[in-house]
This record gives structure tokens, C-alpha cells and sequence, in this order.
């Protein structure tokens, strides 16, 4: 028995460790539907890039004589009320769409991370009322608020997404918070502030760096929120102005032709899920590869 356990511990000593490098890339694509949703993404971001060569027609060319042309081999979505084609109208939305959603996420992380890093490393006064002003704009669904900002904003690509913005910052601050206060609590922090370390050393290349991976997946997780109420926004009239192609506005063009027009509305409908629905498995594989406590079941 003693040799027995002997040369199992031999074989584990000698067997090579996984860097983890690998080790993140074997969790984050081990899952079958983590992999289909991260492909689905790419294909939605290759469809942004290159949509002025995929799209078959000018998304913006108005032709009446063709108006409301029901799915054929010519249109293969048919066309809208002006003749436009849908198919080309709804590639060229994923680039507004991705615009939204990764500058809204890239402004809000970044804002609420500096929030959340002053509040929760200095605390007292300084925590009080950074936390309390997050209080108040989370008191208000997060929707509301963005339908509030972008109504006194006005409509726009820009204007969404400092509405959007504003209404996503408390989140990230209240979680990096929470983080530095308990980072700043360990051992390394405590003896680079005994070495005499200056806050901003110790808050942005000790803390930060230990507090960014749940930031990292919080981000991913809320993209797709942020692209649901663009498209919310966008519906309402509010969001990305015409002509410019929003899946919003494509559903909300539509949605007096349901009966008898189907094709108006259900792709962008349709397109709409399917991002919200892939970045969501992205992010939730982007948990468990950097937190494997956090492991899903799918």
C-alpha cells in the first residue's frame, strides 16, 4: 500500500500543470451552447464590418413601386411600407446595435469603476456620497431612467448612448465597491501602504487588477440588457433616428402589418434575441472560466 501511494504521488507530481491560459480556454468553449453563442456573436460582429458588401440592396433607397413585396427570391425578406429592402435593413442595424451596446458597457464600466474604486478604498464621507447618488439612480428602473435622459437628450446614436449610460453606471460602481473593500484588506495592499505606496499605486495597480474579473463578466452579462433597451428606445421613437436602420424602429414599422405582413417585423424581433441570447451564453462562459465557483449547470 505504501508503495502503491508512493507512485500515485510520483504520477501526480510529474504530470504537468495547466496554465491558465488553457485552462480558461477549455472551460469558456467545454460547453456546447457557450460555443454556439460566442459563433452567433461573430457572425453578428462579420455582419457589422462588412455589411456594405453583404447587403444585397441600399438599405435607405426608398422605391414605392415595390412596396410591401412579400419574400421572394429578389427580396428575401421582402420589403417595408417604402420598399426597402429588409434584409439589407436589418444587416446594416447590427452596426448601431453593436455601437450601443459596446460603448455604453465600455463608458459605464469605466465610470463605475473609478466611482466604486474612490468609494470603497477611501469609505467614510467619500463612500457616503458617491453610494447614496447610486442609491438614487438606481431607485429608478434602469429603462425609465434611459427613457427620462433620452427624451431631454433628444434622439441619436450619441444621445442613446449617454443615456444608456448614465442608467448602466451603478452597477459596476456598486460592484467594484465591494471589491475594493475587501481587496484593500489584504496582506500585499497593507504592506505596499507600510511601504510607503501612493494611493493611486496601490488603488490601480494592486486593486484594480484583482477586482476586474468580475467586472469583466458583469459587462458581458449586460450588453444584452443594454441592446434590449436601445431597441425598447428605438421603438419608442426615442432611440436611433430615421433613415438610419434600428431592429427597434423595424419593429415598430411593423407591428400594424403582423396579420398580413409578418416579414416587417419578426426578423429584426427575431435578430434581436438571438444577440441578446448569444452574448448572455458568452458571458455566462466567460463566469465560469474566471470564477470556476460560479461553475453553470447548461
Amino acid at each position: 500500500m505504501v508503495g502503491r501511494r508512493k507512485r500515485q504521488e510520483k504520477f501526480v507530481e510529474s504530470r504537468p500543470q495547466e496554465s491558465g491560459l488553457r485552462r480558461f480556454i477549455r472551460v469558456f468553449i467545454g460547453r456546447k451552447i457557450v460555443l454556439f453563442g460566442l459563433i452567433v456573436l461573430l457572425m453578428f460582429i462579420l455582419l457589422a464590418i462588412f455589411a456594405d458588401i453583404i447587403a444585397p440592396y441600399d438599405p435607405y433607397e426608398i422605391n414605392l413601386d415595390e412596396s410591401l413585396v412579400s419574400p421572394a427570391g429578389s427580396h428575401l425578406l421582402g420589403t417595408d411600407i417604402n420598399g426597402r429592402d429588409i434584409l439589407s435593413r436589418l444587416i446594416h442595424a447590427v452596426r448601431p446595435t453593436l455601437q450601443v451596446g459596446f460603448a455604453t458597457i465600455c463608458f459605464a464600466i469605466t465610470a463605475g469603476t473609478i466611482l466604486g474604486l474612490i468609494a470603497g478604498y477611501f469609505g467614510g464621507w467619500v463612500h457616503m456620497v458617491i453610494m447614496r447618488i447610486m442609491d438614487a439612480l438606481m431607485g429608478f428602473p434602469m429603462i425609465l431612467l434611459a427613457l427620462v435622459i433620452a427624451a431631454v437628450l433628444g434622439g441619436g446614436l450619441n444621445n442613446v448612448i449617454i443615456a444608456l449610460s448614465i442608467a448602466m453606471i451603478p452597477g459596476p460602481a456598486r460592484v467594484m465597491c465591494a471589491q475594493t473593500m475587501s481587496i484593500k484588506e489584504n496582506d500585499y495592499v497593507i504592506a505596499g501602504r507600510s511601504l510607503g505606496f501612493t494611493n493611486s499605486r496601490l488603488m490601480f495597480s494592486h486593486i484594480v487588477p484583482n477586482a476586474f474579473p468580475p467586472m469583466i463578466i458583469l459587462a458581458t452579462m449586460n450588453i444584452g440588457m443594454v441592446i434590449l433597451m436601445e431597441a425598447g428606445l428605438s421603438f419608442l421613437g426615442i432611440g436611433i433616428e430615421a433613415p438610419k436602420a434600428a431592429w427597434g424602429s423595424m419593429v415598430s414599422a411593423g407591428q400594424n402589418y403582423l396579420r398580413t405582413h409578418p416579414w416587417m417585423s419578426l426578423p429584426p424581433g427575431l435578430a434581436i434575441m438571438l444577440i441578446v441570447f448569444s452574448l448572455n451564453m458568452v458571458g455566462d462562459g466567460l463566469r465560469d472560466a474566471l470564477d470556476p465557483r460560479l461553475r453553470g449547470t447548461l
